[in-house]
């Protein structure tokens, strides 16, 4: 599992509206800016935030992006899932990948599983309040 400049950007982008926003409504040049990532970029990434609800935007003046819930309420897995589509360590374990036809005499099937569950745990362990407070 790699996750990608979409993920990573994605989170940065979630600390940025965690730390500057308070509510209010940032726009997508400032959090380019702040954090050095293109404006071409962040269009790719703010709409699937923006269609999945765990941030919210404004258009027109006085406009921009801002998160739907406290940050302590986001968990970075359900972040990066959104971004990275899946986060699995092999793709047999992938969400939509056919069933392996090999699972029930796979004898590293255990250890990808229980990979699987340590990422899932951890990730989702892991608030945006944290990432902000630089607690872990």
């Amino acid at each position: 599992m790699i996750i990608s400049t979409r993920g990573r950007y994605a989170l940065r982008v979630m600390i940025d509206l965690a730390e500057n926003g308070g509510g209010d409504y940032i726009p997508m040049k400032t959090i380019a800016e702040r954090q050095g990532i293109s404006l071409k970029y962040l269009e790719r990434i703010l709409p699937v935030l923006t269609r999945n609800g765990i941030v919210e935007g404004q258009q027109g003046k006085g406009g921009g992006y801002r998160l739907t819930r406290a940050p302590e309420e986001y968990g970075v897995g359900e972040i990066l899932r959104l971004t990275e589509g899946d986060l699995s360590p092999v793709s047999c374990m992938a969400c939509g990948a056919e069933p392996c036809r090999q699972r029930c005499r796979c004898k590293t099937y255990p250890l990808w599983a229980g990979l699987q569950a340590t990422i899932d745990r951890y990730l989702d362990n892991i608030t945006l309040a944290a990432l902000v407070a630089e607690e872990l």
